[in-house]
């Protein structure tokens, strides 16, 4: 009997070989996304707290009328991790799971996902590609009053063989409290109706456009990152080289899909990846506690901005939203603004002939399990490049990086329907003998393949550290 597991996966795989799809070809999908954006009609305003309609600050938090969708809360907050014990910052509080779902469906032997032009109100660019359906439960129960979304049906209660992918994964930790969305992908057979800003595109053609700024949502990029890929024997990696347009020599990409997909040889085993997590997560505690937003310490509450006193970190807006080819057309809400950009980066070194990533044990106020997986370099809250030399491992090697050593470098956007125009460079960088072996506290060297093994489970890979390896072309 065939494995039904080994069958998805292998069809994954194939799909992400197709670097080009049956319905568009990758510069189509460019000019279609220009020509949805240029059709966008979109109109964002910053306004006043009190002009937030159906929004109220009450016991010193913003909630909605409904008690659903998300409220803005003050937290303390108190670990024995790093250089900063204590502090106090609001944060995002939403404790609904969402869904990040794609519909995929063979083509002519080739897996397709349907995607979605998206408009966020914080997007850069207006439309993003998102996937099938991107609803929280207040959206797609129509507590909004506004319509259902688009092909909810069909994630609702699917059939056990027709799930590709079911995860729960963790949001940004340092600005919402235990927040997790669910990701899944569904494989259908029958025939399903294409509406209008929805385009069939190979996960080879997704993963070509994250090479781009600002095309590529960060939602599609953390359900395409925990794409399970099953482990394959050598020959078989070495065949696939052989067996794609690209050219054999390419050795970066060869040497990011044997990181994948090879299972062996790796510095550190699963086992001993798991005891070094565990024994952190045992060691540094956190502790969270309400604080009113009015009596927050070292942040300003005024009519239209909640904002630190040094203005650092980021700020709470408000703003009114017009968009057309929404669920509701018109409405106001809360925002997270960043106050500057942000990087996220991973520094990659071939280790016993197998390329390792330096990956970072990282605690943020609001992971659900105190500690998470991060990239080498994450700097989100703080103005990087202000960051005293020598002060934050890998900041500067990734800031200094020869232009050989970038093999994957963009401007990215975070999710625009809670945060306002933030944005972060995504930046992969090889080393060689100048990183050495041995690294830092609170650092461990993982290959692809080993990180891919955890984002099977909740709570372990963070959000960047996905947006970082979904986007790696290794396919």
């Amino acid at each position: 009997m065939n494995d039904p597991n080994a069958n998805a996966s292998q069809m994954l795989l194939d799909s992400a070989l197709a670097d080009e799809g049956k319905f568009f070809s990758t510069d189509q999908i460019l000019d279609w996304l220009k020509t949805q954006n240029e059709a966008a009609h979109m109109q964002i305003e910053k306004i006043a707290f009190d002009h937030l309609h159906s929004w109220q600050i009450t016991h010193g938090s913003i909630q909605h009328d409904t008690g659903k969708f998300f409220s803005i809360n003050g937290i303390n907050v108190r670990t024995n991790w790093g250089k900063l014990h204590e502090w106090q910052q609001p944060i995002i509080v939403q404790p609904e799971v969402g869904y990040l779902g794609f519909i995929t469906k063979l083509f002519d032997g080739v897996l397709h996902f349907l995607v979605q032009a998206k408009i966020e109100p914080g997007n850069v660019n207006c439309v993003q590609l998102a996937p099938t359906l991107q609803a929280t439960c207040s959206n797609y129960t129509q507590v909004h009053r506004g319509k259902k979304p688009l092909y909810l049906e069909y994630f609702q209660n699917p059939k056990p063989h027709e799930i590709f992918l079911d995860q729960l994964q963790s949001e940004q930790g340092a600005r919402f409290l235990k927040k997790r969305n669910r990701s899944i992908i569904l494989n259908v057979e029958e025939d399903i109706p294409v509406h209008d800003g929805f385009v069939w595109l190979t996960l080879g053609q997704l993963k070509k456009l994250m090479q781009y700024d600002y095309v590529v949502s960060t939602a599609t990029r953390t359900v395409v990152s925990g794409i399970p890929l099953e482990a394959c024997d050598p020959k078989v990696v070495d065949n696939l080289s052989r067996s794609t347009r690209e050219i054999a020599d390419n050795t970066t990409r060869l040497a990011f899909r044997k990181s994948a997909l090879l299972h062996t040889g790796s510095l550190h085993s699963i086992d001993n990846i798991i005891s070094f997590i565990t024994q952190l997560k045992s060691v540094y505690d956190l502790e969270i506690s309400p604080v009113s937003l009015n009596e927050l310490d070292k942040w300003l509450f005024d009519e239209s901005e909640i904002r630190h006193e040094e203005r650092k970190y980021f700020k709470v807006i408000a703003v009114h939203v017009v968009i057309d080819n929404r669920e509701v057309s018109e409405w106001s809400q809360p925002m997270i603004e960043a106050v500057q950009e942000g990087l996220c980066a991973f520094v990659c070194k071939e280790i016993n002939g197998l390329l390792h990533f330096a990956v970072q044990a990282k605690l943020e106020c609001g992971n659900h399990d105190i500690i998470e997986f991060a990239p080498t370099v994450q700097c989100l809250t703080g103005n990087y490049r202000q960051t005293k030399e020598g002060e934050l491992p890998f900041l500067d090697y990734v800031l200094n990086a020869k232009p050989e050593q970038i093999v994957y470098d963009t401007m990215q956007s975070e999710e625009g329907g809670r945060f306002f125009h933030e944005q972060n460079r995504h930046v992969i960088v090889l080393a060689g003998n100048d990183v050495p072996v041995e690294l830092p506290s609170h650092y461990i060297w993982m290959t692809l393949g080993q990180l891919r093994s955890f984002l099977k489970y909740n709570n372990y890979v963070n959000i960047q550290a996905r947006s970082l390896i979904a986007s790696i072309p290794f396919i």
